[in-house]
């Protein structure tokens, strides 16, 4: 890995070079995503049909769009007991902690007759996209859709891009059975975006779409912002780690390592103030790739996008890391609480060294659906807020309106709406 000193320039081009990592510096294939959005809003089933033949090499109509429950059956064949054990441990965690975020409609009443409140109601439809092949992550589908349940949403739907066999990876059908996904349906890409954004005769429009895919999905899906919410054009994974002399270099390396095996453009960031610490986690990355079966994945990452940066104070390492605003962040320091309280922009903190990232992937309960290149610092991770809406209630009483009217309607004069202004001096 490249060990560099934490000054003003290199701050500058880590923080150039990381952004060329958004989904929004792909322009060039926004044209073959609009095609497949306006064919599937306009041709419906026909054109998710035809671009499943052409993408994933499968034929697939209305008799076997929808997986059925015997498919979901066999899938639950094909895993691990014991696997399907710890998923179910793992939803029950995730569901236990997005319950907490739960809200309440509130209403508030006043002597003088006047009423104001907040009624909370769950979307109506969620879809959530599971992406295939090598890509297909069993714990994403508990993440996605287990607020969406705790939120109360009525009917959520999943769509998934099947194996040229027709079939949809066994993990990814028993994670939904488990999480409580109402119909899963086997289409991918941006077609599968536009398919839950627009609506098909097969496949029922949703309300909000969250869920992780290619460059092609976060296109799409940005595409359809507006005729459907969204979570967030998510980009490739990252994770930055601060460290002092007290940090063990092969508990950090391994941290690194586990986010740089997602894809070769994910981040790996280690900002210490140790440089003994530094060059000993740039030995131990080695020692780790001599073993890893990612390894190609791996050193194209950590060659393109993996970085350690020594700093002269803490409290440098913490501006970097404020300024970076990383999907995942660990505190490895003999003080973590104390540095964590600084950390104003960050998606997820892991405290301690045995709290290492993927404890947050797989199974302590918070979501691992978090804001990348630098979206935490006004993104918030995936929650049950996400699958709420709130409505404002407005009750006055004439009493109330009275003692008031005549504020309004300066206020509404002064922008020459005179209509408003009519509509409250009409009442007096």
């Amino acid at each position: 890995m490249k060990i560099v000193r934490l000054n003003t320039n290199t701050k500058k081009d880590l923080l150039n070079n990381l952004l060329k990592r958004s989904p929004d510096n792909y322009g060039q294939f926004e044209a073959v995503v609009a095609e497949i959005v306006s064919a599937v809003r306009e041709r419906g089933d026909e054109a998710v049909f035809a671009y499943t033949k052409k993408f994933d090499k499968c034929e697939i109509d209305a008799s076997n769009l929808r997986v059925t429950k015997k498919e979901i059956e066999e899938a639950y064949e094909e895993i691990d007991g014991q696997l399907v054990e710890v998923m179910r441990k793992s939803a029950e965690n995730i569901r236990a902690f997005h319950a907490r975020q739960l809200h309440n409609s509130w209403i508030d009443m006043k002597e003088d007759g006047s009423m104001l409140g907040q009624k909370i109601t769950p979307i109506g439809v969620s879809g959530v996209y599971v992406p295939g092949g090598k890509a297909a992550y069993p714990s994403s589908v508990l993440m996605n859709v287990l607020p969406a349940k705790v939120a109360g949403v009525g009917r959520i739907i999943m769509a998934t891009p099947p194996g040229a066999d027709g079939k949809v990876y066994a993990g990814t059908l028993v994670a939904a059975d488990i999480a409580g996904v109402d119909e899963i349906y086997k289409a991918g890409g941006a077609q599968a975006i536009a398919a839950m954004a627009f609506g098909t005769e097969s496949i029922p429009k949703v309300d909000k779409i969250t869920g992780p895919g290619n460059i092609f999905v976060a296109l799409a899906k940005k595409a359809c912002f507006g005729h459907v919410s969204i979570d967030s054009i998510a980009g490739p994974s990252e994770i930055l780690v601060l460290a002092d002399e007290t940090a063990n270099a092969r508990f950090v390396a391994a941290d690194l390592l586990s986010q740089a095996e997602h894809d070769e453009m994910a981040s790996a960031i280690l900002i210490t103030t140790s440089r003994g610490l530094a060059e000993e986690v740039d030995r131990q990355v080695s020692v780790f790739l001599e073993e890893l079966s990612r390894r190609d994945i791996i050193e194209k990452s950590l060659e393109n996008y993996g970085y350690i940066l020594v700093a002269d104070t803490m409290d440098e390492a913490v501006a970097a890391a404020n300024e970076i605003a990383s999907e995942h962040l660990e505190i490895l320091t003999a003080n973590s609480y104390e540095i964590m309280a600084k950390i104003k922009n960050a998606g997820a903190i892991f405290l301690g060294e045995y709290s290492s990232e993927p404890l947050g992937d797989y199974f302590a309960g918070p979501n691992h659906i978090l804001p990348t290149n630098g979206t935490a610092k006004f993104f918030s991770p995936l929650n049950v807020d996400d699958f709420m809406k709130k409505t404002s209630i407005v009750s006055y009483s004439r009493e109330a309106l009275e003692a008031v009217h005549k504020d309004i309607e300066l206020f509404a004069e002064s922008e020459g709406l005179t209509a408003h202004a009519n509509s409250i001096k009409v009442r007096f």
